[in-house]
């Protein structure tokens, strides 16, 4: 005995035998203790290795063994070393030199010593394409084996590009895959928490509702599957009866004789389990559960895969879908319309995205727009665009300068991304309607006689890309464009999902939306789902956002306004004529008993204007869309005013309290750089004339 207390029974290196060699059959000598492998020159030839490439150790064999077979290869000879046996056996698949993939058949026999402690393994290697059979083997039974070897390769080879687990049940079920296995059903459970979900089953029709889900610690064979991690063989009908009673009242009407069902591990864990069933009686050959055992383990990686790609777009898709608006506003004297689809291309989410943003006083914000890339950031970069879009806005900017602002803040996000963008804002009092576009589609009107036009809007480069990009632009690059909206009419603004199509010009893609846009219903809500379809039938793979605004003909009980006045520092006369004009539209809206109160009012905000600030500002007069005359002073300055009580002999302070005590409200905005000062005055209602059309 050496100093170890083992018996050296076996040289190192185990010398082969030349009938191995003459039969493609190499041999290796493991030595566990010291981490040394020998390979003979036939075995390097099986593996496709040239003697300088190995080096020696367990992981110069690794390099050609095809990835997610190296953990299986790994299991087998740990269990085969843990529980004591004497020897091992596996199938597994090499990566060749030339970029193939061969099937490899592996046998160990492993040396303990008298402790039982594992220190050697001698085994060979062969190729399974060059299998030459069980003594007294036929042809036929030679060519079954290779026949199930390509079965498991070439679905392997399909499975590799399945990205849903749909992708993956499709391959199952289809009988061309599978159906040289000899299995007349083949059935595939995921594992859902802790119970087996069956998505799929083929061929013989053994699914049945009942068992669609079942716990893993039930009595099934596909939850002990899962349940072991062993394979479940079953060689008879009997054997099916006392094994599974629960199971077979669903078996017993099937001409099934056999089954295997075998665990998918991936990673170590159980992903899900495959069912065969069979007609034929009998056990399975050891050759036989290798061969399965070899598939299962391709559908695992397969399965695994395809359920990261479904967890990782449902995580983006919630992100995005989290990013947009919850609801949509109701907005009197509009109706409005907004559609979102994602493209279900495994992990791929786009950031498209919508918005509508009341103004108050009949105007409304809507915006459509579209950050680059299809990933989790793109959602997330898009989620953070809009917000800081929308508060630009609500601070009272301008659409020009809240994109040029919306811009800078992507830029200094530094995500090296560009979205585009378009803005549109409506007063559906009068129709006035502004845009403005950075980069993004020019939008659509459906006009109420039912034509639809493409607006030119003049537009800027998209948000986010750098200064040196916008070399040359003036201003804030991003000019307005003002037209009117008539009453019937269809704003319509969309991403580019909308208007691909897979090998076809976008231009085509426009006419096709436009034609359909002309063609269809006149509710916003049935066009919407009509524009949609568009995409169902030929979109291609982007995501796709689409919003539609249509002005009421009537957004109010009356409509009036606005009346605009520039006030200059220095001009007498822009106040009188800003009184002249406002005493002239209260008596033409039915006020006229009130026309002093307003005219004092507004004369105490705008003598606020040109006394306390240095650029002057704009007094503004509307009649709103429930009945009220508001007045509006917008000027330069930043400093709040606040209402002060005067004493008797004070020469100022008494404006705000004046307009307090004469409106029915008023109040303070913020505006950009600026302010705007506001109050609202009721209108009794006129009775209507006969014959009015309301």
């Amino acid at each position: 005995m050496d100093q170890r207390g083992r018996t050296p029974e076996v040289d190192w290196p185990a010398r082969p035998d030349l009938s191995l060699a003459l039969n493609r059959m190499g041999t290796f000598d493991w030595d566990l203790d010291g981490g040394r492998m020998h390979l003979d020159a036939t075995a390097l030839e099986v593996l496709d290795l040239r003697p300088d490439e190995f080096d020696g150790t367990p992981e110069g064999v690794r390099a050609r063994v095809v990835p997610g077979e190296e953990a299986r290869l790994d299991r087998r000879v740990r269990r085969a070393l843990d529980d004591g046996r004497s020897h091992y056996g596996a199938y597994f698949r090499t990566r060749r030199a030339d970029g193939g993939v061969a099937w490899t058949h592996i046998q160990g026999h492993i040396l303990r010593d008298p402790h039982g402690r594992p220190y050697r393994v001698i085994g060979i290697l062969r190729d399974a394409a060059q299998d030459p059979g069980e003594p007294g083997a036929s042809g036929e039974r030679d060519e079954g084996r290779r026949r199930m070897t390509g079965v498991v390769e070439r679905t392997t080879a399909i499975l590799a590009h399945a990205r849903t687990v749909n992708d993956v049940t499709d391959v199952l079920k289809d009988p061309e895959a599978l159906g040289h296995l000899g299995a007349v059903s083949v059935m595939l459970g995921v594992v859902d928490g802790p119970r087996v979900h069956l998505v799929a089953e083929g061929q013989l029709g053994s699914y049945v509702p009942e068992i669609e889900y079942t716990r893993i610690d039930a009595r099934f064979p596909m939850s002990e599957a899962v349940r072991t991690l062993q394979p479940v063989y079953l060689s008879s009908r009997e054997e099916f009866r006392q094994r599974y009673p629960i199971l077979w009242p669903y078996i017993e009407p099937l001409s099934v004789c056999s089954g295997v069902y075998l665990p998918l591990i991936a990673q170590g864990r159980p992903v899900g389990a495959l069912g065969l069933l069979y007609s034929r009686d009998g056990d399975f050959t050891a050759e036989e559960r290798n061969v399965l055992v070899a598939l299962g383990s391709g559908i695992a990686q397969s399965l695994q895969r395809a359920i990261l790609f479904e967890q990782e777009h449902d995580l983006a898709e919630g992100l995005q879908r989290a990013m947009l608006p919850r609801r949509i506003p109701e907005v009197p004297g509009a109706r409005i319309a907004v559609r979102y689809r994602a493209a279900r291309m495994g992990r791929d989410i786009g950031g498209d995205w919508y918005d509508v943003i009341p103004l108050g006083e009949g105007r409304v914000g809507v915006m459509i727009g579209d950050v680059e890339g299809h990933d989790t950031d793109a959602a997330a970069v898009m989620g953070q665009l809009r917000i800081v879009l929308r508060a630009y806005i609500l601070e009272g900017h301008t659409p020009g300068t809240a994109l040029a602002r919306a811009s800078a803040f992507l830029r200094d996000l530094a995500t090296e991304r560009f979205a585009t963008c378009t803005y549109a804002e409506v007063d559906l009092n009068t129709g006035m309607l502004r845009l403005v576009r950075a980069g993004h589609l020019d939008p659509l009107v459906r006009r109420g006689d039912g034509s639809c036009h493409r607006l030119q809007v003049a537009g800027g480069l998209p948000l986010g890309l750098p200064e040196r990009e916008r070399a040359g632009t003036t201003g804030s690059g991003y000019p307005v464009t003002s037209m009117e909206l008539h009453p019937g009419d269809t704003l319509l603004l969309c991403t580019d999902g909308l208007i691909e199509r897979p090998g076809a010009d976008p231009e085509s893609g426009v006419r096709e939306l436009m034609e359909a846009a002309r063609t269809g219903p006149v509710d916003v809500e049935e066009l919407a789902d009509v524009l949609c379809d568009l995409v169902g039938d030929a979109g291609g793979g982007d995501d796709m956002a689409l919003l539609l605004l249509r002005r009421r003909g009537s957004p109010g009980p009356r409509a009036g306004g606005p009346l605009r006045q520039r006030l200059a520092p220095g001009d007498p006369d822009g106040p009188a004529v800003a009184r002249h004009l406002i005493r002239a539209a209260v008596a033409a809206w039915g006020a006229r008993e009130r026309a002093d109160e307003i005219e004092l009012a507004a004369d105490e905000l705008m003598t606020n204007a040109l006394v306390h600030t240095d650029g002057g500002g704009e007094v503004t007069l509307r009649l709103t869309a429930d009945g009220r005359i508001r007045i509006e002073v917008e000027d330069s300055s930043s400093a709040l005013p606040r209402r002060r009580e005067a004493d008797d002999w004070a020469v100022s302070g008494r404006g705000l309290m004046l307009v307090d005590r004469l409106a029915e409200a008023w109040g303070v905005e913020a505006r950009g750089s600026g302010k705007r000062v506001w109050c609202e005055f009721e209108v009794p209602p006129r009775t209507a004339e006969p014959g009015a059309d309301h």
